[in-house]
């Protein structure tokens, strides 16, 4: 019950500050480099599957690890690494393959990865150890 609850929590928290950013950066950042790449309505099939996964992979990297210590630090510093190398492998592959990837996007996404999945981890832990 411990992680589906670390799982609730880290999953309502990536969902709501993701919605923010996504929200803020796509007519900002986004669509002014990579506008023709993009659709005009995403499908949120594979968006859905994508999160239902990283989650997975947050509870599993970040926050089991760090609710086994008992140490707030480790789930924070797992899933910064976590968000940053996740971010980096997605934005990486774009620079390399995409003619009009530009190298402020990948920064400010990993940047971003790493923030998000810190913070959606040390919500899901703060939510297992106190309800769990």
């Amino acid at each position: 019950m411990r992680f589906v609850i670390a799982y609730i929590g880290a999953a309502i928290t990536m969902g709501v500050l993701d919605v923010l950013w996504l929200t803020l950066a796509n007519g900002r950042l986004y669509r002014p480099v990579i506008g023709s790449l993009m659709a005009d309505k995403p499908d949120l099939r594979p968006a859905l599957a994508f999160y239902v996964i990283y989650l997975v992979g947050i509870v599993f990297f970040a926050i089991a690890p760090g609710l086994k210590a008992d140490s707030l630090v480790k789930t924070a510093v797992s899933g910064a690494v976590l968000g940053l190398v996740a971010y980096a492998t997605y934005d990486l592959t774009n620079q390399a393959t995409l003619k009009v990837w530009a190298t402020h996007i990948t920064l400010i996404d990993m940047a971003w990865g790493a923030f998000l999945t810190t913070v959606a981890a040390v919500a899901g832990h703060l939510l297992a150890r106190r309800f769990s």
